[in-house]
């Protein structure tokens, strides 16, 4: 049996920094109280709002995670920029948010012009799809700090105050809709990679995973960024709401429990969720391979689902179609309960629960 603490990834000592981290955050904010620019606390939220007098700038930082490892093992870098933009520009959107600018940093041991070249170009062509600007950014060389890389980002969003997501109005009864994701995000790589190196060796990603595509390959399957499509519901800065939704959740490290939790603690209420997307196939291969506990993987990775998005029932099959013109594979997963608890049933059937606030 191997879990995430295994891989060196300690979920609870990381969520324990994080409030350190926002609690010393908070301790700036009184700078600029009554200041263009003053900040709204927001507490285990998707992003920092910045008030602008009519509008919030959101700002959300984040990176590729370990991601960019297998990227350097493989040798092939021109689509992690697809990962880097969802990290953050799904963050910003579950906020209401229309991403607008991206700022990004390259740490590497040693500068490579060809490898700069990838990474950039992709980044450029996954913000082209999103009309988001890459208006700055650094690649810094820092031998001794870095072994390999690292490229981590930060987005600015804009959103006008009365269109910020109201994810306490959600209510029993609310349909939960679920965005398919193409392969593993960009999360709970370490765990991967662990329990693919203990049984495939150092070169695991070298190894057949099926049908001539190698586990490297497999792995490095691009995100899905579901920020324009989103936004194509709730309408862009200044554009009409055509779907009314009540919250989005971006499934990133945490899992399904962390992530939904956050919508879901402000209105008390809790979930069912029967029928999420199946996890990618080289996902469960991995988690037989590791012996991963059903819970552990839904407490690491996405497991097939990106997004979550609340809408009232009466709205759900409108947003489905408008989600499928836009190239989403969405479904119904699920409905919102009153009982303050996650229900999920897991891709084997295993019926999981977590609590919800």
């Amino acid at each position: 049996m191997t879990t995430y603490k295994d891989a060196g990834v300690d979920v609870r000592e990381g969520d324990r920094a994080s409030a350190i981290a926002y609690a010393h955050a908070t301790e700036t904010f009184a700078s600029r109280r009554n200041m263009i620019g003053s900040p709204v606390e927001e507490k285990d939220g998707y992003g920092g709002f910045l008030d602008m007098g009519e509008y919030y700038l959101v700002v959300s930082d984040d990176s590729t995670g370990s991601k960019i490892d297998l990227a350097f093992d493989v040798g092939k870098f021109d689509t992690l920029g697809y990962d880097l933009a969802a990290m953050v520009a799904d963050d910003a959107v579950c906020t209401g948010a229309e991403s607008i600018a991206i700022s990004n940093t390259i740490d590497v041991p040693r500068i490579n012009a060809q490898i700069i070249d990838q990474l950039m170009g992709g980044l450029a062509k996954a913000c082209s799809t999103q009309k988001i600007v890459v208006p700055a950014g650094e690649v810094a060389e820092v031998p001794g700090a870095v072994t390999r890389g690292v490229w981590s980002a930060t987005v600015v969003g804009i959103v006008a105050k009365d269109r910020v997501l109201k994810p306490e109005t959600i209510r029993p009864g609310d349909a939960i809709i679920a965005l398919k994701d193409a392969g593993m995000r960009s999360n709970g790589f370490s765990l991967l990679r662990k329990i693919l190196a203990g049984a495939h060796g150092k070169d695991w990603f070298k190894k057949e995973w099926k049908n001539g595509t190698t586990w490297g390959e497999v792995l490095l399957t691009p995100s899905i960024i579901y920020s324009a499509a989103i936004l194509g519901l709730i309408g862009r800065f200044g554009e009409p709401v055509k779907v009314p939704v009540k919250g989005v959740a971006h499934i990133t490290g945490g899992g399904i429990p962390s992530k939904l939790k956050r919508v879901l603690k402000k209105s008390g209420c809790g979930a069912e969720l029967t029928d999420l997307w199946p996890p990618h196939e080289a996902l469960t291969d991995v988690i037989k391979l590791g012996k991963v506990p059903t819970e552990e993987a839904y407490r690491t990775w996405h497991m097939g689902s990106g997004m979550l998005v609340v809408v009232e029932e009466k709205h759900a099959t409108k947003a489905l179609e408008m989600l499928k013109k836009q190239g989403i594979e969405a479904k119904r997963a699920g409905t919102i309960t009153k009982e303050p608890t996650i229900a999920i049933t897991a891709w084997n059937s295993e019926a999981l629960r977590f609590a919800a606030n």
